[in-house]
């Protein structure tokens, strides 16, 4: 009996000497897993980046639209006034009049955070009826 408990001591000092020897590559895997946790978390904003430049293009569309609507050839001031103001040198948009109707396409340049990854311009399109304030039109000015 006396040989196991000596034997048995031996081996619980060497099992202590080796846990002090695992601390460290626990910290370092943790150091290894940090870049994969940054990458998802960027891409999570870069969602949230397409998503609020494709609301933005659907609000800027809307506005330049009704501003067309009222006044022919407003429809970029109308558009660039609508989104935020850290979107609005990207944005463009165009007119066209469809006879009595106007139709605004806002483009909105997505911005990029994640390297490598590029996306299509964000784009809506909106379609107003022209504003028919002529003072002949029934209805008109004085009617």
């Amino acid at each position: 009996m006396p040989y196991t408990s000596i034997r048995w001591g031996a081996r619980r000092h060497d099992e202590s000497r080796d846990r002090g020897r695992d601390r460290g590559q626990v910290a370092i895997e943790y150091l290894g897993f940090i870049p994969i946790l940054l990458l998802v978390a960027l891409a999570g904003v870069q969602l949230g980046l397409v998503a609020y430049a494709a609301q933005q293009a659907g609000t800027a569309a809307r506005a330049g639209a009704r501003s067309a609507s009222l006044q022919p050839g407003t429809a970029q001031q109308g558009c660039t006034e609508a989104v935020s103001d850290w979107l609005a040198g990207d944005t463009s948009c165009s007119a066209a009049e469809l006879g009595e109707e106007v139709e605004v396409t806002a483009t909105v340049k997505i911005p990029t955070l994640v390297p490598g990854w590029h996306f299509d311009p964000a784009k809506r399109t909106a379609v107003m009826p022209l504003d028919d304030t002529s003072p002949d039109a029934p209805g008109g000015q004085d009617g």
